[in-house]
């Protein structure tokens, strides 16, 4: 299981920095704010995969900072997000539908199939949990996308893409303090008594 859920994790930063490019360049080019926070969330999680193949033969210790170090990562995601979203809520920026719905079909079949081969590592421990969480929200976020790019073409107004905007970083920060939570409860039962408190 071991080599198996490397080879996943391989296969998982692979898609998301592929797909990291593809919506960062589009985002910019049709002035889409969902796509631009979907494109951030694709190199975060290709950032966390890397840290994750990093410390997966490091002992539960490591492997429970890396997961809170990467909650703390998902939150600063989510606020990054809202910034964006308030500065193109002041410009008017309408994006364009047709990109936008291309992008982000492509965007959910990458994450889709990332959430199927991870799927089974849901119930793992705080860093394999981030994992699943991050994938989850992926899928999640590229069909809000979609959404959003079909009201954008029916009303012809850039506010449905700054709502699925800051629905996708509200989604960030309620995962990353499932991480951390998850991540404390970890460190506080690995770490003996009398030695301090868990990181806040």
């Amino acid at each position: 299981m071991t080599d198996r859920y490397r080879r996943v994790l391989w296969f998982a930063l692979a898609v998301n920095v592929t797909m990291f490019i593809v919506e960062i360049i589009a985002g910019w080019r049709v002035g889409s704010v969902s796509l631009l926070a979907d494109a951030v969330d694709f190199f975060g999680d290709a950032t966390n995969y890397a840290v994750s193949l990093f410390v997966f033969s490091l002992g539960t210790l490591w492997r429970s900072r890396t997961a809170f170090t990467k909650g703390l990562m998902m939150g600063a995601y989510g606020l990054f997000i809202i910034a964006q979203t308030a500065w193109a809520a002041v410009h008017g920026t309408v994006p364009h539908a047709g990109v936008m719905g291309v992008v982000a079909g492509v965007a959910f079949i990458a994450n889709l199939a990332i959430a199927v081969v991870l799927y089974a590592y849901r119930e793992g421990d705080a860093d394999m949990r981030s994992v699943w969480l991050c994938s989850r929200n992926d899928a999640i976020g590229n069909l809000a996308v979609l959404c959003a790019a079909l009201a954008v073409y029916a009303t012809d107004a850039g506010w449905p893409d700054l709502l699925v905007a800051v629905s996708m970083a509200v989604l960030a920060l309620t995962s990353a303090r499932t991480v951390i939570v998850h991540a404390r409860r970890e460190l506080a039962a690995l770490r003996p008594a009398g030695h301090g408190h868990t990181p806040t």
